[in-house]
């Protein structure tokens, strides 16, 4: 994870926070001596010898790493490839959000912040929040939306009992973008006492880039791991789910200017890409500004966010990360737009094919492996990114 192991940065971001034409932060008066706080001090501080040193401690003995790198012997052979699961569903709290909340939780506390808040959707990176502050005794507050609380029902259980406050978003779609636009809200009213850990690679400078950071070691593991098990450092495919966009690129962070390995992402393409109930942004979004950054997102004529719509809280946003919009800009990366229904069959197959039950967002990278028509020798990586246990009752009452 140190940067020094970087290749140049092509598709990093640049010293005015821009990856290409996306990115910077655009904020309210309020906010701007936190986020210059942040952007002055975020790498001297997570870069020390110290920082990393509690850091690795915690992403060994507290969070579980290194994650294993399975070899899928029975998907790889209905898809005639070599296809293997990083298992960030084997992270304490049952996702990859882990690693970039206990980041933050120590740059928080070396910023000198009493209270944390965050945004989540499908809960998990509500939990891995509640997770840290439990830790580290400091006050929590998850916003999430109304919808996705009654969705994503043990999740809120688990916050709860971690000793959270969780307040519902009761404005728009009362999803992902709502509580977040929340958490803003709250963000902008106590600027001085209040640290707010963005569970995604967006948001004003430099959270994509801090967040993208502290989730680099996924591809960090994913380089050590293929050369321990094949040989070689690179596979040719990368896939992950995509809606902000944190597991995908904490899963290609390692792997950007390696062009002989293809980026994947799969977004929510919902009920279908042209029904007016989906989250495909690269599909339907164009340049705007959304939550301090300009990126893609789903927006009206005249501007007005579009309300996105997935089976999977966590895809349920309107936009995406100003990284994975250059990815998009640029061809470097390839997104797909997966359906309800495709995510949810990708899922049961999953479940039954290596007896691993996924998120459904997590579903959503899985159902792109029909799409594509792999060589038998080439290496396919897809980040597991979180297990399905939130999501039984939409599993279950699923008509397949």
């Amino acid at each position: 994870m140190n940067s020094t192991n970087l290749s140049p940065a092509t598709y990093q971001v640049d010293e005015h926070g821009y990856y290409g034409q996306f990115g910077g932060a655009f904020i309210p008066e309020m906010l701007h001596p936190n986020i210059e706080e942040l952007r002055s001090r975020y790498l001297e501080i997570i870069y020390a010898p110290e920082f990393q040193e509690e850091l690795q401690v915690l992403l060994r003995d507290f969070v579980g790493r290194p994650t294993p790198l399975y070899f899928a012997r029975r998907l790889s052979e209905l898809y005639n490839a070599q296809i293997y699961l990083k298992r960030e569903d084997l992270c304490h709290t049952g996702a990859h959000k882990v690693n970039n909340t206990v980041g933050q939780i120590l740059l928080a506390r070396r910023l000198g912040k009493q209270k944390i808040i965050a945004e989540t959707g499908a809960g998990q990176h509500g939990v891995a929040t509640a997770t840290v502050c439990a830790l580290m005794g400091m006050e929590c507050i998850v916003y999430m939306g109304e919808h996705d609380i009654k969705r994503q029902r043990p999740n809120v259980e688990r916050m709860k009992m971690l000793g959270a406050t969780v307040v519902p978003a009761t404005s728009g779609s009362k999803t992902l973008k709502d509580a977040t636009n929340e958490a803003m809200r709250h963000w902008i009213n106590h600027p001085q006492e209040t640290h707010y850990i963005i569970g995604s690679v967006v948001g004003p400078h430099p959270y994509p880039d801090m967040v993208a950071r502290f989730h680099a070691v996924i591809s960090q593991e994913i380089k050590s791991q293929l050369r321990e098990k094949t040989g070689r450092e690179n596979p040719d495919y990368v896939l992950a789910c995509v809606g902000g966009g944190s597991n995908a690129m904490g899963a290609f962070y390692h792997f950007l200017d390696q062009s002989e390995v293809q980026l994947i992402g799969a977004e929510a393409g919902g009920m279908g890409v042209n029904t007016g109930k989906s989250a495909a942004t690269t599909q339907l979004g164009k340049a705007g500004i959304l939550h301090g950054s300009k990126t893609l997102l789903m927006q009206t004529e005249d501007g007005q966010v579009v309300e996105p719509y997935s089976i999977s809280a966590g895809l349920d946003y309107p936009g995406i990360g100003p990284a994975h919009a250059h990815l998009f800009a640029s061809g470097r990366a390839r997104f797909y737009d997966i359906t309800d229904e495709e995510a949810m069959r990708a899922g049961l197959l999953l479940s039954r094919t290596e007896g691993i039950i996924p998120a459904i967002e997590t579903a959503h990278a899985f159902a792109v492996l029909p799409k594509i028509d792999f060589k038998t020798e080439e290496v396919v990586v897809v980040n597991l990114s979180g297990r399905g246990d939130k999501d039984l009752d939409t599993y279950i009452a699923y008509p397949y």
